[in-house]
């Protein structure tokens, strides 16, 4: 199973989120992207290749 990056700053993929909402219930793994962009954390412009 080919598994697919869906954020390029913290380098988390589809099995992740995954793996995480099995294991929380929930998505903390997307809690932490959304607290990290707030903090300024986020790099997507220049990571994704996409630009966001």
């Amino acid at each position: 199973m080919k598994t697919t990056l869906v954020c390029y700053c913290f380098q988390h993929t589809d099995a992740d989120l995954e793996q995480d909402v099995m294991r929380n219930g929930r998505s903390t793994i997307m809690e932490q992207i959304m607290r990290e962009s707030k903090d300024g954390h986020c790099q997507c412009a220049v990571k994704n290749p996409k630009g966001r």
